[in-house]
């Protein structure tokens, strides 16, 4: 980070006006088949399962309810279990075969932790902080109108005007770019492309904090969000894209550094996607439904389960494959 080393200054500091130093990295897994024989039969059970699931599963058996698992308090250690048979999403059950059936819907899956004083910062602010913390990941991953293609100004306003988001961003729009991709800070989808199935976005996550060296604070919110999609072309494919979200907001000490009040500077961010086009990099979130994916070239990293939350999110330039939507 570009905060100064020294933890007693004298005068102005050395990221007075810049504030530390944020960046993104990110990940994106392909849900299509896989090349081989032998693979091709997992991709049959993985990714067109709906050929086996009438004659397994007994047809047109609505969807039971699910209780709702309590929140997340620290990192799993294995990935959730998987369902028995091979379901996939439905217009009348868009979470069918999913973990994420039991998960929180849209906010109530964003919980923060009660507001302690960290180092330097009082309680009072902590309580504000983990308040803007939770607007910016509902006005970034839950509101309607941004999943539907909008850009969440208000959600970008959380962060510190000064840490220069607003000029990624602006180039993210502009010209679009795997450097520059706006659908890596929020989830959108085109409207001719796809269009949330219903109006629950599946959540589970958890936010951890922690005291910097100098008595500041930072925030770290890991989610995922589980998005039903219906295709926009009149056929009535359903599929879900998975998305996962870690994001570091600092809550700086004034007396250090120069901020916005009301606002949290924005650290390190990562996003794991699953089911992108890795293909396409156009600002938004491109899943492929079922009548694309034999038409997409094999992937060239490793097979990944989105719904894994027990590691961190890596970065990696290769595009993989989703085990599981």
């Amino acid at each position: 980070m570009g905060r100064n080393g020294d933890s007693k200054f004298h005068g102005e500091p050395e990221g007075w006006r810049t504030g530390p130093e944020w960046r993104r990295r990110e990940r994106r897994w392909w849900a299509g088949p896989v090349a081989g024989l032998v693979t091709v039969v997992v991709a049959v059970l993985a990714v067109r399962p709906e050929l086996l699931t009438d004659r397994l599963s007994g047809g047109d058996a609505g969807p039971a309810p699910a209780e709702v698992l309590p929140a997340e308090t620290e990192r799993p250690t294995a990935p959730p279990p998987r369902e028995a048979l091979p379901d996939r999403p439905t217009l009348d059950d868009p979470f069918a075969g999913s973990p994420a059936r039991e998960w929180a819907d849209n906010a109530d899956g964003i919980e923060m932790p009660e507001p302690e004083a960290v180092g330097v910062i009082s309680a009072e602010r902590m309580a504000e902080a983990l308040d803007l913390a939770r607007e910016f990941l509902v006005a970034t991953n839950l509101d309607p109108e941004v999943i539907a293609g909008e850009v969440p100004e208000e959600g970008l306003a959380i962060l510190d005007p000064t840490a220069d988001v607003d000029d990624y961003v602006d180039r993210a729009l502009s010209d679009p770019s795997r450097e520059y991709d706006a659908a890596s800070l929020f989830s959108r989808f085109h409207a001719d492309h796809a269009t949330l199935l219903g109006d629950v976005v599946k959540v589970r996550g958890r936010t951890e904090v922690t005291e910097g060296e100098d008595g500041s604070a930072t925030l770290h919110l890991d989610y995922t969000f589980v998005y039903p999609l219906v295709a926009a072309d009149g056929s009535e494919e359903v599929t879900r894209t998975i998305v996962r979200r870690t994001i570091d907001l600092q809550v700086l000490d004034p007396e250090r550094w120069q901020i916005t009040p009301g606002t949290l500077w924005p650290g390190e961010w990562r996003v794991d996607r699953g089911n992108d086009d890795c293909a396409v990099t156009d600002g938004f979130l491109n899943p492929l439904f079922d009548s694309q994916l034999w038409e997409q070239p094999p992937p060239s990293g490793e097979e990944r389960d989105p719904y894994d939350r027990s590691e961190e999110v890596a970065e990696s330039e290769d595009c993989g494959l989703v085990s599981r939507i």
